[in-house]
């Protein structure tokens, strides 16, 4: 690719509009059935397969697309067997009408643009208001709440939108595949074959559109320019065969939860969350930290107050939890490139109502460790088991059970072209510039994909801005948002060179 810059051909607003209507007519109500499926990705629901709610999700964006009989397009969904489908379309390259001084219409490469999303969720939580529910939509002040619209449903709709912006303009436009996988809240461990089966097809990939990240706030653009990786595990610590009197026992039967305590000190530093194994930290790129300093001038202490911190009244004012930092940058920092740790569930406890006088007999914890970009995923799983396991507390039964891993993302160089077009996308669509932004979360396909097209440019961008509150109680869909990265992700195809 060459360094210029063509102009958009597009009427920006005559674009807006059509994508405002898409949304306001058709897609908000296609995603309204859409959260009322209950498509958990496999990790959550084993029975996948014979629930049917992944293949239901999956055939109605399937219908969908094909309703809307864009010029040349071809779709089909693709089965491997005993994996979690995928849906793949592709429209063919346009070189557009004729230039308005009768010149000749544009050349187009034999690049492909490749448009990514999933349509499998993470399961209900807990904690939704009381006139919500993850299964029920409800569309309340432009924002569309429920269950996965955000995360990541809305992506085929609004691709599709945006290729139809650029359709009835007669622009053109590179050919377009789309990929749309149904197990990415799984670690896309299905995602891989997929890609592999499908890599003379995918063509030639010039520019990747993942819409399943993030945004810093709703008022501009935002790029991702990193992504952590992941390790998750179940971490068992069994001292006893069965529960035993607490009185009777204790003093001389030491607590699993005690134990579990120390070993995960080896881990991490309790008293500030620190991650203790060097091994798990890494250098932050010059880049991007000053990217972190430009994006924390933006955001200054939205960074962390955008959060449902816990507060409770002291004495006629009323007392916040308070975050590991309120420095924007080191805040920004901490959630894109330092390793961090949760414990995500827990086994071995009884509820309140039925918590006896029993010393219990293990603890089982679910890990879920977030690793900064540059961290093997794979290594950090294997050095995570030895640490842990290694010389137990009382010569008690420990054990870690690796349940997955994702490397981590950091972006390409970002091409001359490319940054100009977003820049040009952000002002004309949100009269701001493009922000940038690293991502404390995790989408395996990115580090996949940089490895297969390492020439790729990467627009990896959505909708998950302050509060939305992706994978919790109250998640939320920002309508108008989503509309002005629609118009954006068109008018960023329209000037590819």
């Amino acid at each position: 690719m060459n360094a210029r810059v063509p102009e958009s051909t597009l009427n920006a607003a005559q674009v807006l509009s059509e994508v405002t209507r898409a949304w306001d007519d058709d897609i908000v109500h296609r995603l309204e059935d859409y959260i009322r499926i209950p498509a958990k990705s496999p990790a959550f629901d084993a029975d996948w397969a014979q629930n049917g709610f992944i293949d239901t999700a999956m055939w109605d964006a399937a219908t969908w697309v094909q309703s809307q009989k864009v010029e040349g397009l071809t779709l089909e969904i693709i089965r491997l067997e005993g994996r979690t489908p995928v849906l793949f379309f592709e429209v063919p390259a346009s070189t557009g009408a004729a230039n308005d001084a009768g010149g000749p219409a544009k050349a187009v490469s034999g690049q492909t643009v490749l448009m990514y999303g999933h349509l499998d969720k993470q399961p209900e939580f807990t904690g939704w208001r009381s006139d919500l529910g993850p299964w029920t939509p409800k569309y309340e002040d432009s924002k569309l709440y429920g269950r996965g619209g955000a995360d990541d449903g809305y992506a085929v709709y609004a691709s599709l939108a945006a290729i139809q912006a650029l359709k009835s303009q007669n622009a053109a436009h590179p050919r377009i595949v789309g990929l749309i996988e149904t197990c990415e809240e799984s670690g896309s461990y299905d995602l891989l074959p997929y890609i592999d089966a499908l890599r003379t097809r995918l063509g030639d990939v010039a520019l990747v559109i993942c819409l399943d990240s993030g945004a810093g706030n709703y008022e501009q653009l935002w790029l991702t320019s990193s992504l952590r990786g992941m390790a998750s595990g179940v971490l068992k610590v069994e001292i006893l065969t069965e529960g035993v009197h607490s009185g009777d026992a204790s003093g001389l039967v030491p607590s699993s939860f005690r134990i579990m305590r120390q070993v995960l000190d080896r881990l991490e530093d309790s008293a500030t969350g620190r991650m203790l194994p060097a091994s798990f930290h890494c250098e932050v790129p010059a880049d991007r930290l000053a990217q972190a300093r430009a994006t924390a001038a933006i955001l200054g202490d939205e960074l962390y107050k955008r959060f449902p911190w816990a507060h409770y009244d002291c004495g006629g004012s009323t007392q916040f939890a308070l975050p590991t930092t309120t420095d924007p940058v080191q805040a920004l920092l901490n959630r894109t490139w330092a390793p961090t740790l949760s414990v995500t569930g827990a086994e071995g406890f009884p509820d309140f109502k039925n918590a006896g006088n029993v010393l219990r007999p293990y603890t089982a914890f679910k890990l879920s460790l977030r690793l900064p970009p540059l961290v093997d995923a794979a290594t950090a799983v294997q050095q995570l088991k030895t640490l842990l396991e290694d010389n137990a507390p009382y010569q008690a039964r420990v054990t870690f059970e690796g349940e997955g891993s994702a490397t981590g993302w950091n972006a390409p160089g970002t091409a001359p072209w490319f940054e100009q077009a977003l820049s040009a996308a952000s002002q004309t669509y949100f009269d701001a510039p493009c922000g940038y932004i690293g991502q404390g979360g995790t989408i395996p396909l990115m580090n996949m994909l940089s490895k297969g097209f390492p020439k790729a440019q990467m627009m990896v961008c959505g909708v998950l801005g302050p509060k939305s509150n992706a994978h919790g109680p109250n998640e939320f869909l920002h309508v108008p948002y989503a509309k002005k990265l629609t118009a954006a992700v068109a008018q960023v195809i329209a000037q590819i060179p």
